[in-house]
Parts: structure tokens; C-alpha cells; sequence
């Protein structure tokens, strides 16, 4: 019954109390690493509804990703203006995936699950990786070889590639 009013709380941030909680946590946030270990998901509900169980084998990794366009380097050789390819590109990944793969590289033994957002501020976006220990849990059948992410395979990676489409 609680989960119903939290992620009620969640759908709507600004008219609940979850953005006056996230400012406070946001400002401890921004000084820690990129990729954090966290002992319980910030959002318990959508992390349950993707898959999360409160049990030895399941790691939830909160990842910072900075918002915005790819920032590639300016070419020192000449160019003209418009081969010299700076701004407006946009990486052909969606900030969740790259956040999915983050996790996936810092954690090498572990096996991202799914992923779902926490807050963004005018900087970053953070999200919160569910992550499995394939050693402990066989019985979730995550197939052979290492990176689900990395092939495509998570909510985020489908989705990228086309396989989510709503009608």
C-alpha cells in the first residue's frame, strides 16, 4: 500500500515532498564519485517494479552522468567553420545507457539488471543502476558472456535500438 504513495509522490515531484528531500540530497550528491555503491534504492517502488529484491546479490549503483550534447575537441589544424564538426552533436546513446555502461565498467563481476532515473539538476542526471551478481542468483538465466548492457540487452538498450516502440 505505501508504494502506491510513493510513487504517486514520484510522478509529480514539484507538488510533493520529494523535491524539498532531493535539493537537500542533491547538494551531498554532486561531491561524491561518479559511480557510488548505495545500500537501498532512493525510489524502492520503481526499483521492486524493475526487478529489485532486498536480498544477498542485488546491488543498487546510483551514476552521475553530465547532461547535454557530446563536446569534442576543436580540430587545431584548419578547417572551415562548417567541417569543423564542435557543436551540435548528439551522441546516438540516450544519458541512461551511458549511465547503464558507467556502472557496467566499474563493476566488472556484475550484470546490470535495469535502470531507472532519480533527479536531474541543471548539470547532471542521475540514475540508479539495479546490478546482479550472476554467481549468487543462477536462477535469473542472464545467459552467457559478460555484458548484457554492452550488447544491447537492458530496458535502456532495446529502447535505444528501436525494439520499445510504443503503437
Amino acid at each position: 500500500m505505501a508504494y502506491k504513495y510513493i510513487s504517486k509522490a514520484w510522478r509529480d515531484p514539484d507538488g510533493s515532498y520529494v523535491e524539498g528531500l532531493m535539493r537537500e540530497r542533491v547538494i551531498l550528491w554532486r561531491r561524491e564519485p561518479t559511480v557510488v555503491r548505495i545500500d537501498k534504492p532512493t525510489r524502492i517502488d520503481r526499483a521492486r517494479r524493475l526487478g529489485y529484491k532486498d536480498k544477498p546479490g542485488y546491488i543498487v549503483v546510483r551514476v552521475r552522468v553530465r547532461r547535454g550534447g557530446l563536446r569534442k575537441p576543436r580540430p587545431r589544424s584548419g578547417r572551415r567553420q562548417k567541417r569543423m564538426g564542435v557543436t551540435k552533436f548528439k551522441p546516438a546513446k540516450s544519458l541512461r545507457l551511458i549511465a547503464e555502461e558507467r556502472a557496467a565498467r566499474k563493476f566488472p563481476n556484475l550484470e546490470v539488471l535495469n535502470s531507472y532515473w532519480v533527479w536531474e539538476d541543471g548539470r547532471y542526471k542521475w540514475f540508479e543502476v539495479i546490478m546482479v551478481d550472476r554467481a549468487l542468483l543462477p536462477e535469473l538465466n542472464l545467459g552467457k558472456g559478460r555484458g548484457r548492457v554492452f550488447r544491447g540487452l537492458t530496458s535502456a538498450g532495446r529502447k535505444v535500438r528501436g525494439l520499445l516502440a510504443k503503437n
